[in-house]
């Protein structure tokens, strides 16, 4: 049994290595942006259907909302992720597909008793978390208007770009998903004299291989049918 280990960028995974994560995972760079993570993502779970993967841990750093309760080097567990920009760009608003009557598939719920597992480690070890609804965006906040709006619409913790992308993948092929990620900055704030970008991989890094080392003793192996999905999927 392996556990799938994702990050967007190579200072996040390099982060996982330095805090002791487990040698026996897969590790995966993903590159930044939801199409780079479906593409990475699909293609590694293609390539290893044998290798009896049982979850993703899918890590990293995030903004949070400006009026969410997250703060700055929070560690933040997704509850749902949602694709925040997939619509129509209004003023006040973004006006999701679904409300032109279009059909399409615009949120996702992360495994909820990995979450619970994960959150269990982490504060054993010290580490306080919260728990919300992730919003993946193609195009990060770059004002706090943005940021607010986003955050209001879709009550959302915090801001990423990947989040929402490696959970559809991870459902299609009928794998539990746990999405872990440190608040780096206030979405919006771009001013980086306040960011703490460092310290937050750091802690990512650390919490990933917390929740890795702990889950790799509580998945069981995939039964037949989930490797065969795992074959014919795509």
């Amino acid at each position: 049994m392996s556990i799938l280990i994702a990050a967007a960028t190579e200072i996040e995974l390099r982060a996982f290595d330095s805090a002791g994560g487990p040698e026996q995972v897969l590790r995966l760079l993903t590159g930044i942006g939801p199409v780079e993570t479906a593409h990475a993502l699909t293609a590694m779970l293609c390539r290893n259907a044998g290798r009896q993967i049982s979850a993703v841990i899918n890590f990293g750093i995030a903004g949070a909302f400006p009026d969410s309760s997250a703060a700055l080097l929070d560690i933040c567990l997704a509850e749902q992720e949602i694709l925040g920009d997939l619509g129509l760009c209004l003023p006040e608003r973004i006006e999701r597909l679904a409300e032109r009557g279009l059909t399409v598939k615009d949120s996702f719920v992360l495994d909820d008793g990995l979450r619970r597992a994960a959150a269990q480690t982490l504060r054993q070890a010290g580490l306080a978390c919260k728990t919300g609804t992730f919003v993946t965006v193609s195009c990060a906040s770059g004002t706090a208007e943005r940021a607010q709006r986003l955050g209001r619409q879709f009550q959302g913790l915090c801001e990423n770009m990947e989040g929402a992308a490696a959970a559809r993948v991870c459902e299609a092929f009928h794998l539990p998903c746990v999405e872990l990620r440190c608040v780096s900055n206030i979405a919006g704030e771009r001013d980086r004299r306040r960011w703490r970008l460092h310290e937050a991989c750091l802690r990512a890094g650390q919490a990933a291989a917390l929740a890795a080392a702990a889950l790799k003793e509580r998945l069981p192996h995939p039964s037949a049918l989930q490797e065969q999905k795992l074959i014919s999927r795509f």
